[in-house]
């Protein structure tokens, strides 16, 4: 007689870990979402900026002063994500994040199609920026989150994602700039299709996350909090590894920002063959973290990014003395390569110390994001001097800092890879 009740609470166990493992998934791919629009809208904006300049009538330095209202807004982003996961929980607080980045996508177009005007474009990028950063700061933390719950090793995978969705907008952008597509429809389909798939990715984030942002916890002295986020400035390991996300950061930023229109300005490519030369160092991207993360467990950190300064830098000497267009896209394909892996280990090796993770990887990333900051304006005004091939030799030496400094990412012994 009591098999039947046996049987029945078998089911609902079967049931329950069922459910269970489709929310972990749900979570898993809502993080996955995240990723693919941020890179979605990223790109999107990346590989219009040779009909931006035209459009605007911009040279090389302005643009590059156009490009710094994106990256400001960024760091503001960053630098608020915490406070608005902590008030409004993930859930909201990415549909604010994403709402912010659709506005501003929204409001370039405009700038650029309906109202020419290149201040309004550069408080668009800012708006934008601001959505942005604040996101990939959200769904770090969320992606972090669902791999400690499902116990596998996931966030090489949700950056590829990323870079999958860099791909696709860049193919969009391509396309629209064939068809002659202006700027703002394209930019409004982009925000449209951003906001639509992060209202319903949202929905499978789980709530107690949310719960678990507003709990109560015991407050740390504010100055207490700054002597220890300071103090993790004074380690010369944690600087190097630093340095090695400073110049793999720089290396994808500059081909974000410039990579179009050094492919236009350089070598004479048209605005769509510059758009798609974007999207060839995009995939490589993609293709490098997918493989990834396989070789860095079987060869470990240092030689893995030695290996993908080396190919980096030959990349890069290969785009810029380029004598044809063939060859300009198998340097194109070397850079993305070589810069794929830099910012993912570079945070990796931050948080092996995990008494001062949250600081370590705040530092490092403060570091990587300058370069984001600084990067853009800094290219633009070397490029207006001597050309904007000539000013990516910048680049190529950051590079060569970063695989100098591949030791300091070796993890300590205790430190799982």
């Amino acid at each position: 007689m009591n098999t039947p009740a046996k049987s029945t609470a078998d089911t609902f166990v079967t049931v329950g870990r069922a459910t269970a493992r489709a929310g972990l998934i749900g979570w898993r791919n809502a993080v996955f979402a995240a990723f693919f629009v941020s890179g979605l809208g990223l790109a999107s904006w990346m590989s219009r900026v040779p009909t931006v300049r035209d459009g605007l009538g911009l040279d090389t330095a302005q643009v590059g002063i156009l490009i710094f209202g994106l990256s400001a807004g960024s760091v503001v982003g960053l630098l608020i994500a915490a406070g608005l996961l902590a008030r409004f929980g993930a859930r909201r607080a990415m549909l604010v994040s994403i709402s912010l980045s659709a506005t501003g996508l929204v409001f370039m177009g405009v700038g650029v199609s309906l109202t020419p005007s290149a201040p309004f474009v550069f408080a668009a990028l800012a708006v934008f920026g601001v959505g942005m950063g604040s996101l990939d700061v959200m769904m770090n933390v969320e992606g972090a989150a669902a791999e400690r719950a499902i116990g596998r090793t996931l966030m090489p995978i949700m950056h590829a994602c990323f870079s999958l969705g860099t791909v696709v907008g860049a193919l969009g952008g391509a396309a629209a700039s064939a068809l002659e597509i202006a700027v703002f429809w394209h930019l409004l389909v982009m925000a449209a299709l951003a906001l639509g798939t992060i209202f319903v990715a949202v929905r499978f984030l789980p709530a107690a996350i949310e719960i678990d942002t507003k709990a109560d916890a015991p407050r740390v002295p504010w100055r207490e909090r700054l002597r220890d986020s300071l103090a993790v400035w004074r380690d010369r390991k944690l600087l190097l590894i630093g340095l090695i996300v400073l110049g793999m950061t720089f290396a994808e930023g500059s081909a974000n920002d410039w990579l179009a229109l050094a492919s236009v300005d350089g070598h004479g490519l048209s605005n769509t063959d510059g758009a798609i030369v974007f999207g060839v160092f995009v995939a490589a991207m993609t293709v490098g973290r997918v493989i990834g993360g396989p070789l860095l467990d079987r060869f470990g950190r240092v030689l893995v990014l030695r290996a993908c300064a080396a190919i980096g830098i030959a990349g890069l000497v290969l785009f810029i003395l380029a004598p044809n267009t063939p060859l300009v896209y198998v340097g194109t394909i070397l850079w993305g390569i070589g810069a794929s892996l830099g910012f993912p280990v570079g945070m990796s090796a931050a948080a092996d110390d995990t008494k001062n993770a949250a600081a370590r990887v705040s530092a490092v990333a403060i570091i990587g994001y300058g370069a984001f900051l600084v990067g853009p304006p800094v290219l633009g005004l070397l490029g207006e001097a001597g050309g904007i091939l000539n000013a990516l030799y910048l680049v190529l030496m950051l590079m060569v800092l970063a695989g100098l400094a591949a030791p300091a990412a070796r993890p300590a012994v205790s430190a799982r890879r």
